[in-house]
């Protein structure tokens, strides 16, 4: 999980919590988390680009990332991860083009003076939509990973 700033820390312990699934929280600080054997916390050096380098080593077909950023979300599809943002959006192979092409032409915008406004107040519907997401995510991951074997 891209900890920095995430609004869903307490949804996903408690879902991971539910499946006993474990939890990597990285970051460029040191923050308080649960007491759990099933949480770590990976503390990186303040660098630019150094927690999401380490997000991107620690993906594969068997993790969910959870990040509203989205070329790491696209560094993580590109590992075979499940990637999904804190509103309950999944980041897709399908969708993750147009997604950073739009966020591109947005930032443009902005560096042109344009005002695009931003992204709407987090709230109870994206937290709900969130913890849906994250559940069918869970399935289909475990689903994939039991097809495996």
């Amino acid at each position: 999980m891209d900890a920095d700033a995430c609004p869903v820390k307490p949804e996903v312990y408690r879902v991971a919590e539910r499946f006993a699934l474990p939890v990597v929280l990285v970051a460029d600080q040191w923050m308080r988390v649960p007491d759990n054997e099933r949480i770590t916390l990976v503390v990186v050096a303040r660098a630019f680009d150094a927690a999401d380098d380490r997000i991107v080593e620690l993906a594969d077909e068997s993790a969910i990332v959870i990040t509203a950023d989205i070329p790491l979300a696209a560094r993580c599809i590109d590992k075979g991860a499940s990637v999904l943002s804190p509103t309950g959006r999944p980041f897709t192979e399908d969708n993750i083009g147009d997604t950073l092409a739009t966020r591109n032409l947005l930032a443009d915008l902005r560096g042109a003076g344009e005002v695009t406004g931003g992204p709407a107040p987090f709230g109870d519907r994206d937290r709900s939509r969130f913890l849906q997401a994250l559940d069918t995510m869970v399935h289909a991951v475990r689903r994939r990973r039991e097809g495996r074997r």
